[in-house]
This record gives structure tokens, C-alpha cells and sequence, in this order.
């Protein structure tokens, strides 16, 4: 088994006031040479946005844009026509493929929303650009890692065009749960949400993330109470 570390304090940072954000990967005005994607994940920002505050209209091509609300309310406007509010306890996907513009805003005015924005490279180029949301309503039930995503339509949770899965969980201390590997071609991006968690021999807290690989088992452990966890397998290469 092979293994990165990732803490959360190495991350890059930037705060416009309205957004903070910190990205897991180089983004923006962010560049680090060493963190440029985890295999086929390319983008893992972790984003706060002032209350009435958003992101403006924008376009996006040829890549799977995941959104997975942590807290308060996300608005979404799109080119194809969707006008959606996501929630806490809620997921998002959007194939930008041949092209797509949209917007993303907080519609309440006194209260933060907090969300992670995740871009996977497609498997496919150019594909009919959609959109779809799903409730989570397993995330109610703790010690128990919860499918979110997949390659496919008739599985759990939303899906993409990649070979990639999403497992979501909450914990209560010393909890142990395994996590068996889909693909053998695949790598492991875990990112501890809340608390912290034992990965074979590797301690987590908060917003830490390890990415393993070569392997097709792990253990974690909850170390805190209600710890919280978001299990990213991808393809290491196209």
C-alpha cells in the first residue's frame, strides 16, 4: 500500500471575503507544482459563501462537476434550464461535456453556506451536457460508509462518466468500518469532514486527507465522536 498526506493546514487558501475557500489541489490563483490532482480528481475546493453572495455566470466544458452541500442552501442556475436549490444532505452533479454556463449563489441573507465544489475528469469528451440532484436520506443512519456516487445510472446516488465512486459516513467514536476497492486500477482520496479517523496507521482530524493507492482494502476508525468522512475513489490515469 502506498499513501499521500495530505494535511489540512497545506491546502491553498484564499479569502475574497464574500468566498472563502481552501482547494485541496492547485486551482485559480493557487499553484503547487506537487498538488496538481489526485489521479482523475482535479479539483477539491472546500468553500464558505457569504449570505446573498455567489458566483456569477460562467461556463465550464468537459468535465464532472460535483457539489455537495455541508451546510445552509446553494442556488444553481444553469444554460440548460435548471433553477435548483441543493441542501445539506444532498448531492449534486453537473456533465459539463460540450459546454455549459451557470451560476451558483447563496439565496438566504443571513446565514453562511458551506460546500464542497469536486471536478473529476470525464471518461467521455463532449457528451450532452446534464444535470441532476439527489436527497441522501442514509446519511441519517451512522457507521455505515454510504454510496453518493457512481459510473452509473441505476445505482446509488448520482453518477458520471468515469469510473468513480463516492462513499459518504458519520461515525461515533471508535466505530470501525472497511472500505473494499471497486477498481484495482483505482486510488483512494479520503477527507476527514468533522473529527478525525484512523486509516491503517495513519491519524486524521479535521479536513485532513491521505490518498492511498495500491491496494484494495482499508480500515478506519472513528478516533471522535459524530467524525465524518468523504471516501473519493478515481482512476490513477485515463
Amino acid at each position: 500500500m502506498k499513501t499521500i498526506f495530505h494535511p489540512h493546514d497545506s491546502r491553498g487558501h484564499a479569502n475574497h471575503g464574500w468566498l472563502n475557500s481552501h482547494h485541496s489541489f492547485s486551482f485559480a490563483n493557487y499553484f503547487n507544482a506537487q498538488k496538481m490532482n489526485f489521479g482523475l480528481l482535479r479539483v477539491l475546493n472546500d468553500d464558505t459563501v457569504a449570505p446573498g453572495m455567489g458566483f456569477g455566470t460562467h461556463p465550464h466544458d468537459n468535465m464532472e462537476i460535483i457539489s455537495i452541500p455541508l451546510s445552509g442552501d446553494l442556488r444553481h442556475r444553469d444554460s440548460m434550464g435548471n433553477e435548483k436549490t441543493i441542501k445539506e444532505g444532498e448531492i449534486q452533479v453537473m456533465s459539463a461535456g460540450s459546454g455549459v454556463t451557470h451560476s451558483e449563489f447563496n439565496p438566504n441573507k443571513d446565514k453562511e453556506v458551506k460546500f464542497l465544489q469536486i471536478w473529476v475528469i470525464p471518461n467521455e469528451r463532449d457528451v450532452t451536457p446534464r444535470y441532476d440532484q439527489q436527497q441522501l436520506p442514509d446519511l441519517d443512519q451512522k457507521n455505515v460508509l454510504h454510496q453518493v456516487l457512481s459510473p452509473s445510472a441505476n445505482d446509488a446516488g448520482v453518477w458520471i462518466h468515469q469510473n468513480a465512486w463516492f462513499h459518504m459516513g458519520r461515525f461515533d467514536v471508535s466505530e470501525v468500518a472497511k472500505y473494499h476497492w471497486k477498481s484495482d486500477n483505482n486510488g483512494l482520496y479520503a477527507f476527514v469532514l468533522e473529527g478525525g479517523f484512523e486509516l491503517g496507521k495513519h491519524q486524521l482530524g479535521r479536513r485532513d486527507a491521505l490518498g492511498i493507492w495500491d491496494t484494495n482494502t482499508i480500515s478506519l476508525k472513528a478516533t471522535f465522536p459524530e467524525s465524518r468522512i468523504l471516501l473519493i475513489e478515481v482512476p490513477l490515469g485515463n
